[in-house]
């Protein structure tokens, strides 16, 4: 674990703080710690969300400090890539529900980061960009590809090609966060929606995921009613399925074991 990454456990959910002050910038160690920390968190059957945030009240992240780029050297600009590529790759598989607290500034890697979580919730104060073409660069971790995705192919050339920044407001009504909250709450708003997943089957969660991202591959209706009907047979495999409707019909809480 670097000390780049904060990590923290409370019940079953996982957050993450992403702590280089002042920026919250990413670097090489701290872009391998996500992937490694990803890696352990999906091994642990305790741990049904996650929750990311920045550390400090001005920045979530602000991406990849620019001093890295400055020699021109290709080497390291293709080691970072892969870097952020891994990382992000890494935390959009998570198994559960990601969901980013957006307590400020979310510039480039910082905005692709979020991009990278399931839901995001930015404090009314936050802004965000991908101003990568304003520095001769391009946003190289998911950027170009999450963004139209969420909101859309004009929305997205704004903010990438002529380099529009957007407030936590307009983010909301174009569809970039699902919620604004006030200075110094997305974090306790997230954990709120943490805890309401995890409420939830972890095994119909990642299953339910698997079938929501598949939507992006350009798969046929067809074969996406397809994967929903073999993916619920597959969880009568779980032992979470016949927890879940025995609890239901013996008016208990489930005991959920991720199984």
């Amino acid at each position: 674990m670097s000390e780049l990454i904060q990590l923290e456990k409370r019940d079953h959910i996982a957050i993450l703080t992403i702590s280089n002050p002042p920026a919250n910038t990413w670097t090489v160690d701290s872009l391998a710690a996500l992937k490694k920390t990803i890696a352990e968190l999906n091994d642990d059957q305790n741990i049904y969300a996650l929750v990311v945030t920045g550390q400090g009240e001005k920045f979530f992240s602000a991406g990849a400090d620019l001093k890295t780029f400055a020699d021109g050297d290709r080497a390291r600009a293709n080691e970072m890539a892969q870097r952020f590529g891994e990382a992000f790759a890494a935390l959009t598989g998570f198994r559960g529900v990601s969901i980013a607290a957006i307590n400020g500034y979310a510039m480039g890697g910082g905005l692709e980061c979020a991009l990278s979580c399931d839901i995001r919730i930015a404090e009314e104060h936050a802004q965000m960009a991908l101003p990568e073409a304003s520095v001769g660069l391009l946003p190289c971790a998911g950027g170009t590809q999450n963004l139209p995705w969420l909101v859309g192919e004009g929305w997205a050339k704004r903010m990438i090609l002529c380099g529009e920044r957007v407030t936590a407001e307009k983010a909301q009504q174009i569809g970039l966060v699902e919620e604004v909250v006030p200075s110094g709450q997305s974090l306790e708003k997230a954990l709120r929606l943490a805890e309401g997943a995890c409420k939830q089957s972890p095994s119909s969660i990642a299953s339910c995921k698997q079938l929501v991202m598949s939507a992006r591959d350009g798969r046929s209706h067809s074969d996406g009613w397809r994967m929903e009907r073999e993916l619920f047979v597959e969880l009568f495999h779980t032992e979470d399925q016949k927890e879940g409707v025995n609890a239901f019909l013996e008016k208990r809480k489930p005991e959920w074991k991720n199984q």
